[in-house]
């Protein structure tokens, strides 16, 4: 007997019936069947452990615990889309690749826009490698473990498709089974959860995948990414990945103009409520690869897709008092606290009044009926009032002249519609709000310290910035609330490791206004250090590149400040990272530099990312679109006849990339 051949024979059968039950929604055996099937799978792989295989269908029940997602760099970055909410931004954004591309005949893919936690998957050679959240879109969290659960994405794929690939798409929790989980956890006493969106991103997070397993979580794929995929357009990706065994949305459809996607739009605008999951617009792709490559990229979205949001849902709820929140810069946030009100999905009780002028405009008052909606389904804010029913004697607004934490006289600054609070360090929410911004994963990252902590901490006189984090030990923490000795080490651990955080992370931890991710890694890219930037001059920052002289201004006041100087002075003094640690390429040169390049078409030798790369790594600029600031024009088959015809306008040198290679080889 071989045995092999039987756990083999097995392990295709369940896969093929989890494709039957949870792709094609037509199962071919009965649950009891299956369950028996699984456990003789079961009992076979425990005697023979020889056999063991990591996507076998018994792995799917879970039980591995994950106590830290490893972070992963995405193999290829995910985007975010560009939103749209009116049809006439749509042929804006169609015009707009029309100039690009020579006002060629475009199809469009369109596509339901699920509300779920997207993922980027990984299969080589038909097996599950790897699962990935989206993270920051460079990178993500690492939850294969519990992605493998989750029956409605396969383990091993059908059919003839590409040696290795990543897949991109949305994990969702459909309806029916949010509401189950919330009737259990009702009948239970328990308090249930709030949308289908964030418990279906939360379930990604859970340590147990058992507990993943539990959850009747669903996949729907949407985009395939990789080299020699032998796919030419988005259309023939999604057939391509049913093919293999994907759960693909049949509702994707291949539009021949503007009028049949705006058709689309109609039809689903009126009809996404009989679907079985959260939806919240429509996404629009130009359908052709090879013009996908033309478009390109922004620096945040694709310039290829475009999302058309559906219009907001919206409800009228009474105004029973407002509020007011201090930010960690001290900017005052106005809180609407409504009647609570069913909208979209979730119970609302607080929104956004945004800042004086939008009280004013809207003249909003206590005891106002107010309409309320969610801003890309999304966050609540209030757009306007049902005067019929204002009570005569409701009084205007009148918005608070001090703070409402420490007392201090608020100011507003000219051209700025927010008010602030100037007591930046004696204002409890301005001190806990820098602490937390600085502890968080885009900054340092501090593993076993959350923003509660911070609070606690703050509150007992252990911390009054973030440098204070660094003298922190464990027997000041462990009197505190809920402060156990593992907690405790593992605090004191993880603000110790942040010393390894680079520096570009550290320069947006600090928490500079106006210096957000992006522009701190180009601050840190251009001065390599923390002293090189204290040291800059106004017009020397304005000069670098996408920093104008807002951020500079705010730059030089927060060096200017001897509080921040002094807590920059104690960072360094506990090795916190305050320079840039390039890493060297040995095969870096300079010989491209002063070069702006652009790269146009399908190649042989490079993929698009790898000769970008190669261009930078040799001193070269790389450029999105075609100027008279262009040098080259690094040509593939198949250019665009639009930038072709720009090129030759410009007489703008058209190379091959062997003349490329021959560039970079002298």
């Amino acid at each position: 007997m071989d045995v092999h051949k039987i756990i083999q024979d097995l392990r295709d059968e369940l896969n093929q019936h989890n494709y039957n039950y949870y792709v094609l929604d037509n199962p071919t055996i009965s649950d009891f069947e299956f369950d028996q099937k699984l456990k003789q799978l079961q009992e076979l792989e425990s005697r023979h452990p020889e056999f063991f295989d990591d996507n076998s269908p018994t792995q799917r029940v879970g039980g591995t615990i994950t106590k830290n997602f490893q972070t992963v760099v995405h193999d290829y970055r995910m985007y975010s889309l560009d939103n749209s909410y009116s049809k006439e931004d749509v042929i804006d954004w169609e015009n707009r690749i029309q100039k690009v591309l020579g006002n060629v005949p475009l199809q469009y893919t369109c596509e339901l826009k699920y509300d779920g936690a997207s993922i980027s998957i990984t299969y080589e050679n038909g097996k599950l490698k790897r699962a990935v959240t989206r993270g920051d879109g460079f990178q993500g969290d690492d939850v294969t473990n519990n992605i493998k659960t989750i029956k409605s994405i396969p383990l091993q794929l059908k059919g003839n498709f590409p040696e290795r690939f990543d897949i991109r798409g949305e994990i969702v929790l459909p309806f029916e089974g949010f509401e189950k989980m919330n009737q259990e956890l009702i009948e239970i006493g328990e308090t249930p959860y709030s949308n289908p969106r964030n418990t279906a991103s939360g379930s990604l997070k859970l340590q147990d995948s058992s507990e993943v397993a539990k959850r009747p979580l669903e996949c729907l794929l949407y985009f395939i990414v990789g080299n020699n995929l032998n796919i030419k357009t988005q259309f023939e990706g999604l057939e391509s990945a049913r093919n293999w065994g994907f759960k693909v949305p049949k509702e994707a459809k291949l539009a021949n103009s503007l009028n049949e996607v705006f058709d689309y739009i109609n039809y689903w605008d009126e009809h996404r409520h009989k679907l079985p999951y959260e939806t919240d617009g429509v996404v629009i792709k130009v359908n052709s690869f090879q013009h996908q490559d033309e478009l390109g990229y922004t620096a945040k979205s694709p310039r290829w897709a475009i999302a058309y949001k559906f219009k907001a849902e919206q409800v009228s709820t009474r105004l029973n008092s407002i509020s007011y929140q201090v930010g960690r810069t001290g900017s005052i946030t106005p809180v609407a606290n409504l009647e609570p009100v069913q909208l979209a999905g979730t119970i609302v009780k607080r929104a956004s009044l945004h800042n004086a002028d939008q009280i004013e405009k809207l003249d909003i008052r206590i005891g106002d009926t107010v309409f309320v909606e969610k801003g890309g389904e999304i966050i609540p804010k209030i757009i306007g009032v049902d005067l019929a029913k204002r009570n005569e004697e409701a009084l205007p607004t009148l918005y608070i002249t001090h703070c409402p934490e420490c007392q201090a006289e608020l100011v507003r600054n000219e051209g700025e519609a927010n008010h602030y609070c100037p007591n930046f360090y004696g204002c409890p929410p301005q001190i806990i709000g820098r602490i937390q911004h600085f502890i968080t994963r885009k900054a340092m990252d501090i593993e076993g310290l959350g923003g509660e902590t911070v609070a606690l901490l703050y509150n007992n006189g252990l911390v009054k910035d973030y440098a204070d984090l660094y003298e922190l030990t464990v027997d000041q923490i462990l009197p505190l609330e809920r402060m156990a000795q593992k907690s405790a080490e593992n605090l004191v651990n993880g603000v110790q490791k942040s010393k390894e955080v680079p520096f570009e992370r550290v320069l947006y931890a600090i928490g500079i206004r106006y210096v957000g991710e992006t522009v701190a890694k180009k601050l840190a890219k251009h001065y390599k250090s923390i002293d090189a930037i204290r040291n800059a001059s106004l017009m020397d920052l304005i000069l670098v590149d996408e920093i104008g002289e807002k951020i500079a201004q705010s730059v030089i006041e927060f060096f200017d400040n001897p509080e921040n100087v002094r807590i920059i002075e104690r960072l360094k003094q506990y090795d916190v990272q305050m320079e840039l640690v390039e890493v060297h390429n040995p095969n870096a040169t300079n010989k491209l530099a002063g070069k702006t390049f652009v790269v146009s078409g399908v190649f042989e030798k490079f993929s698009r990312d790898d000769l970008k790369k190669a261009i930078e790594d040799n001193g070269g600029k790389v450029g999105s679109s075609i100027s008279a600031k262009t040098d080259y024009v690094v040509a593939g088959d198949n250019m665009g006849p639009a930038k072709l015809k720009k090129a030759n306008q410009l007489k703008i040198s058209i190379i091959t990339e062997i003349d490329f290679l021959a560039m970079i080889s002298d």
